[in-house]
């Protein structure tokens, strides 16, 4: 796990290289900037798509987790539906799907995520995955509706050791069709990300499964950002399979589900508002989804907790 090997990027430039070959169907544009890094345009200038979002999100998990849409009718009015599946839950969203990477700078603004995370290692949570990759090109996805300025790129390139040609970014706006699909696909990273914040040992965690709803783009930021999130936060599902003693996995059940924070009861955007935009001030433990089950594959027991909640959902999407 820890050999230095290029998987996930390997994976992931696979999947962006195909969006460029497929960029005419997926509604894409792709361009080269200033330093030759390559520019994938998914839905700020482009009108990019559903799939485009799809294959964005399969690139930010370095290729290791399956993608699916459904039209669920037992959903009610929001019968689009994303799966997400990972036998390499960890890897898959933690050490490469996490928007954990800050690449702002002056007055751009953007999160990355993708397995470049995994050649940079510069957040916390690098503490606790000992994951490490080398790489000679790698992927990088942002949620903006801007191509990264220069200094950015060269940001990149400094701490991964890879030239600035050797790097495609990947950025769509959440207001967006495509970038509403890769938030909501994110419904199994949150589960993940919590479960590293409730110290459950994340060697443990073998299987992940997710779903969630894919809420109508729109083009108010503030708004269509609170829906992404509420989808999840109100209307997510997740069943994590797990090693270790039953009670363990109940533990982990109970404090998994959103319903936990402090901060539930409200969609996301009056929250945000609450606090005037500072994510930071926001309730963590929040960031989870909605209804949770968790398996102890060595004892056969599975644990529920949470639920949908369909007022929520209402307020929020609409």
């Amino acid at each position: 796990m820890n050999d230095g090997s290029a998987f996930l990027n390997e994976n992931a430039q696979r999947i962006a290289d195909g969006m460029v070959r497929d960029a005419e169907r997926l509604r894409l544009k792709v361009s080269t900037g200033t330093l030759g890094e390559r520019l994938i345009d998914a839905g700020a200038d482009a009108a990019g798509s559903i799939e485009a979002g799809l294959r964005m999100a399969e690139a930010t998990m370095g290729g290791l987790g399956t993608i699916s849409t459904v039209m669920d009718r037992a959903s009610g009015k929001w019968p689009f539906q994303v799966e997400v599946r990972s036998s390499q839950p960890v890897l898959a969203c933690l050490a490469s799907q996490y928007a954990g990477w800050n690449l702002s700078g002056g007055d751009y603004f953007a999160m990355g995520s993708g397995p470049v995370r995994a050649l940079a290692r510069v957040e916390p949570l690098f503490s606790t995955l000992s994951y490490r990759e080398k790489a000679t090109a790698s992927v990088v996805l942002l949620e903006t509706a801007k191509p990264p300025p220069p200094p950015v790129v060269e940001k990149v390139a400094k701490a991964t050791g890879i030239a600035p040609e050797n790097l495609t970014f990947i950025y769509a706006p959440t207001q967006s069709v495509a970038g509403a699909v890769q938030i909501v696909c994110r419904v199994l990273e949150v589960a993940l990300h919590k479960a590293n914040d409730l110290k459950f040992p994340l060697e443990n965690i073998v299987e992940g499964i997710g779903a969630a709803p894919v809420p109508a783009p729109h083009p108010d930021f503030l708004t269509a950002m609170g829906r992404t999130n509420d989808a999840i936060i109100y209307g997510g599902v997740v069943q994590l399979f797990v090693r270790g003693p039953a009670d363990q996995a109940k533990e982990l059940a109970d404090k998994l589900p959103s319903r936990t924070s402090r901060d539930y009861g409200r969609p996301f955007a009056e929250i945000f508002k609450h606090f005037k935009g500072d994510f930071y001030a926001i309730d963590p433990l929040l960031f989870s989804p909605a209804e949770v089950l968790v398996t102890a594959i060595e004892t056969g027991d599975t644990f529920r907790n949470g639920g949908a909640d369909l007022p929520m959902l209402e307020k929020s999407l609409g």
